[in-house]
């Protein structure tokens, strides 16, 4: 019986002559949707320039990425019962070069839109099957290490993808950012076309078309009302009509997921308090932190008015600080479980971000980065313990429904967040200059940011709030 066991553990569930081999074509391809969704911040306002478009406009270059992302995820559990391995990573891979070098060919921001949308596409596609994959191609001993390595693919992106971005505008013009993309996406195909193995088996379950249609209407409702009313303001009947009909149609959608007896997400494990708890965590943190990520590459070059190059500069500590921490603070949970390093991670994100609304237009370059510094060590310290506090309440085949529904509402609510970011960046912006006219254009910027980070604060303050509720073995037991 024993030696069973461990001829089980030896075995992987698909067993490949090279399994890293296998898992190339989606780790780059993975790098690469990352990469884009955290790179593209830091040449806003050089495209709001270039395209001549205002912020509430320019937005939508991360917000309709997101959203995108946000829309395929829920699906992706289905699509991998219909198509193949091969056939989603190809089409994924083809999906993001057809969208980089639309992208790149831009000339006006429509067709900027369209390319990041088509890129979110493959996103959504690519990073849910690494890890799916993941889990079948290596034997149970190795797959601590194996997701450690995804895990990391996704962290380092968003660590060095401003500063390279940074390099990259400071020498060439902004559609290099797509242009570098494609040869990268060109060897993950190759590595797909004759490396990767098919996995999982095709079983072809009905469509529920309906809950598709709710999903995308809700979802998309919701996201554009708040992304539209940075520029059209909170009264205008497209922003009241979009969110109305958002939050109608998401409500429908709920309710017909808890009733189906085979969901597209099955939203009954928020039932479980755990999960609950940690996935609003989850949630709050991914805010926290796109919403900063997306507020200070503006304020460095149109409220500091510093170079694109020096932008990314000061930006690489705390994306190197950022995937330090988020590569520790998984181990934390093994030791001292989830509420010390949530709350703690809370605390020190809260002092990074006072640290943030205190910036003026002569701030020094060290004390913005210490203050970056500072919110990448406490927003990831509280995010890896949150996130495996909630799925460490699950079972069996809801582990794997509770991981779709927290990627999911983290691409939904970083895009709501960057809008709203946006829509409190004007707002300041609009009240410095009711009071001191429209000479002092870098010090209303500044302002407006103060105005967004007031949001990140906010979200922070309900972290910790909710943190109150993250229980112990030891509570439990009582």
């Amino acid at each position: 019986m024993k030696q069973n066991e461990n001829n089980g553990m030896m075995q992987a569930r698909v067993p490949v002559a090279h399994p890293m081999i296998v898992m190339a074509s989606m780790m780059i391809g993975a790098f690469v949707g990352m990469f884009s969704e955290t790179s593209l911040n830091i040449a806003l306002p050089q495209l709001m320039n270039h395209l001549n478009v205002a912020a509430g406009t320019i937005q939508w270059l991360v917000t309709g990425y997101m959203l995108v992302i946000g829309i395929v995820l829920p699906f992706s559990s289905l699509i991998s019962k219909w198509f193949t391995t091969r056939q989603i990573i190809i089409f994924g891979l083809l999906a993001f070069i057809v969208g980089a070098v639309v992208s790149a060919l831009s000339t006006a921001f429509p067709m900027l839109l369209v390319g990041r949308m088509i890129q979110g596409i493959a996103t959504g596609l690519i990073l849910p099957m690494m890890f799916t994959v993941a889990m079948q191609v290596f034997p149970p001993y190795k797959l601590g290490a194996a997701m450690g390595m995804c895990a990391l693919v996704i962290m380092f992106a968003p660590a060095i993808g401003p500063t390279l971005t940074g390099l990259i505008l400071a020498k060439l013009s902004w559609n290099w950012i797509f242009w570098a993309f494609v040869p990268f996406l060109v060897i993950a195909l190759l590595f797909a076309i004759f490396g990767l193995k098919n996995v999982g088996e095709l079983t072809k379950p009905k469509v529920d078309v309906l809950s598709l249609l709710e999903s995308i209407i809700g979802f998309s409702g919701i996201v554009m009302g708040v992304s539209f009313a940075s520029e059209q303001g909170w009264a205008s009947p497209l922003v009241l009509g979009s969110l109305i009909v958002g939050i109608i149609v998401l409500a429908l959608y709920v309710k017909r997921q808890l009733a189906l007896a085979e969901p597209v997400l099955n939203l009954k494990i928020f039932a479980i308090p755990a999960f609950r708890t940690g996935a609003v965590l989850v949630m709050l943190d991914f805010g926290i932190i796109l919403s900063a990520m997306y507020l200070l590459p503006m304020y460095i070059q149109r409220g500091l008015l510093l170079p694109v190059a020096l932008t990314g500069i000061i930006m690489l500590p705390g994306g190197i600080i950022n995937a330090l921490v988020s590569a520790v603070a998984g181990r934390l949970y093994d030791k001292v479980g989830a509420k010390t390093p949530v709350r703690l991670g809370l605390i020190i994100a809260l002092v990074g971000a006072v640290m943030l609304i205190f910036t003026t237009t002569h701030t020094s370059i060290a004390y913005l980065i210490a203050a970056h510094v500072i919110l990448m060590v406490g927003a990831p310290l509280a995010m890896s313990p949150a996130q495996t506090y909630a799925l460490n309440s699950l079972q069996g085949a809801q582990s794997g429904d509770g991981s779709t529904i927290m990627n999911t509402m983290q691409q939904i609510v970083g895009a709501i967040a960057t809008a709203l970011a946006t829509s409190l960046l004007g707002i300041g912006q609009a009240a410095y200059q009711n009071h001191h006219g429209n000479g002092h254009l870098s010090a209303a910027f500044t302002n407006g940011t103060h105005y967004g980070f007031y949001f990140t604060i906010a979200l922070i303050v309900v972290g910790l709030l909710a943190s109150l509720r993250i229980t112990t073995a030891k509570d439990a037991e009582k």
